[in-house]
């Protein structure tokens, strides 16, 4: 049975003066365990939207959502809490997305004490420190505020909030797209290895055509809410099908030669600033 199973997902939004803007159109999906879905397609295709229907940070209007043999559009409120820890998200912009008024120990360590089983502070701490070592950062960044961190620094610490949890799912909603080259690809190999060491199965959510063709193992095409079409990622990126895809693709920077498999850690250095 696939880890994330969507089916037919509708979700719609208040429009002006009295309309309804679909946002998400009768999407169907399925990821396996281990895997690295791609979601792309242009501004306001509705990725993010369905990032966030994935982990019930917004609910559908209807269709269904099934993460770990688990509906959650049917959980009550206390049984997503309890779920929660086990499906995380890592966000677009890294400051925006941390606390400035709390230390970067505080900040990863916040989802334990929501959680509210992993133990007593000394062993949330080192939880937390071991967390911070799988993401590259050292002891001495516990006490330090993100204002104080460069912006790879500071997705790194939200990479090690949403891996503190263990989790088996983490959607990754444009998560390098303010980061530099040289950064974005130490990020990138940062997620795939954790990826690989932890079993992890990520949806990862970009305008960058190009990090994903390298990042992921499938992909799927998003416009105005629907799919276009969706596969083995350098299958439908080195000869899409539909007309859209390849206007898409037009728009992108031109590809990288192919060196390697997909998130291979190598072919990561090469990955190019395509949006």
């Amino acid at each position: 049975m696939a880890l994330i199973e969507l089916t037919d997902v509708v979700k719609t939004f208040p429009g002006p003066h009295g309309t309804t803007k679909i946002a998400v159109d009768g999407v169907s999906l399925s990821v396996e365990r281990g895997d690295c879905l791609g979601v792309i397609g242009e501004s306001g295709s509705g990725k993010s939207t369905l990032g966030r229907l994935l982990l019930r940070l917004y609910d559908v209007d209807s269709g269904s959502v099934v993460l770990d043999g688990q509906d959650i559009s049917r959980l009550s409120k206390r049984e997503m809490r309890r779920h929660r820890r086990h499906w995380q998200i890592v966000f677009q912009e890294p400051f925006a997305s941390l606390n400035p008024r709390l230390t970067i120990g505080q900040i990863v360590e916040e989802p334990l004490i929501v959680a509210g089983d992993y133990g007593n502070r000394a062993a949330r701490r080192e939880r937390v420190i071991a967390t911070l070592a799988e993401v590259g950062l050292p002891p001495e960044f516990l006490d330090r505020r993100p204002a104080n961190l460069s912006g790879g620094q500071q997705q790194r610490v939200g990479i090690a909030r949403a891996l503190v949890t263990d989790p088996s799912i983490i959607v990754l909603d444009e998560p390098t797209a303010s980061l530099d080259l040289t950064i974005r690809a130490s990020v990138l190999r940062v997620l795939n290895r954790l990826r690989e060491a932890r079993g992890l199965t990520y949806v990862f959510i970009s305008h960058d055509i190009e990090t994903v063709r390298h990042f992921c193992s499938d992909v799927v095409v998003m416009h105005q809410g629907r799919f276009v079409e969706g596969g083995p990622a350098l299958e439908v990126l080195d000869a899409p099908r539909e007309e859209y895809t390849r206007n898409l693709m037009g728009a992108a920077m031109p590809p990288i030669p192919y060196q390697g498999r997909a998130a291979d850690p190598d072919a990561l250095d090469s990955v190019s600033g395509a949006s």
